[in-house]
């Protein structure tokens, strides 16, 4: 009964965050205040009234579409907002599944309140984060710096702490340096990775193919996920944008004019965010499962 009561109500918060989520993504790339003026209709600006408000409820009710000008709100805002309760619900599900109630109550009689909680919230924060940046690259091509530099930054914080603090005795906090120094490394390396890529396809097609701002995503996965949950990320990812390449090559519009195809725009960042999610919630049986495949 907890174990689903605490699935439900992560759903139910995932889905609020996703609906502040949404306010970030229409107001942000515009110049707007995430804060102020009220949320209101973008093309009449008519201020919403409460129960136009309620994430998921309010678009059913309104079947899409402003009230007084009917203009069609989009998919997106309903999509964010399940994507978000629905991560944070499988997640919470996840872990449940992990620990007995009685070994939790053991961790709490040992560990702080407050230290505990860091793997929890983290990995929400991270899930949350991750949706954001797919939806704003495939929107507008774009991965704002404001946005991955912080997310770097927070990421070692939270790897390094999650483990030295919860794992370590505090007398023993000469291995926290050590591990901050693991997951610099491995968030450079990852970063690097994008960078010789994106300097190969320079050298054979004297275009750019990769932002830097990809290579600013794939240093984020390392940060939270490590070198190696951020590799799986990048193969996972790799393997959908080409899947959608393969499927737009199919779609006899695009097949008219093959130069008009090759140049055409693929959001990485979309499909890289999509391989951490993954990674997040089931990198650790899929790397072992690897790891085995070929015998290692």
């Amino acid at each position: 009964m907890i174990r689903i009561l605490g699935t439900i109500f992560a759903g139910l918060f995932g889905v609020a965050f996703g609906s502040f989520l949404n306010v970030c993504l229409s107001r942000w790339p515009a110049g707007e205040s995430i804060v102020s003026p009220r949320s209101h209709c973008r093309q009449c600006n008519r201020t919403l009234a409460w129960w136009e408000n309620v994430p998921l409820v309010s678009w059913l009710a309104l079947r899409g579409r402003c009230r007084t000008c009917h203009a069609w709100i989009g998919w997106r805002y309903p999509l964010v907002e399940l994507a978000v309760g629905g991560l944070w619900s499988t997640f919470i599900w996840h872990i449940s599944e992990q620990f007995e109630v009685a070994d939790i109550a053991n961790q709490l009689r040992i560990v702080p309140p407050h230290i505990g909680i860091i793997p929890l919230i983290g990995t929400m924060f991270f899930l949350w984060l991750l949706v954001g940046i797919a939806v704003l690259d495939a929107e507008h091509y774009w991965i704002a710096d404001a946005v991955t530099l912080p997310g770097i930054a927070l990421g070692i914080a939270f790897s390094v702490l999650s483990v030295s603090i919860l794992q370590m005795p505090l007398r023993e906090q000469s291995e926290f340096w050590i591990r901050l120094g693991e997951r610099l490394l491995e968030t450079l390396a990852a970063a690097a990775l994008i960078l010789l890529i994106r300097w190969l396809y320079w050298l054979i097609r004297r275009r750019e193919g990769i932002g830097l701002g990809d290579a600013k995503l794939m240093a984020l996965l390392a940060a939270w996920l490590g070198l190696p949950g951020a590799l799986l990320s990048f193969g996972l990812g790799v393997v959908l944008g080409a899947l959608v390449a393969v499927a737009l090559l199919l779609i006899p519009s695009a097949r008219r004019s093959s130069e008009g195809w090759a140049a055409s725009k693929l959001p990485l960042g979309t499909f890289l965010c999509i391989g951490g999610i993954v990674s997040s919630l089931w990198g650790e049986p899929i790397l072992i499962a690897y790891y085995r495949w070929p015998g290692f």
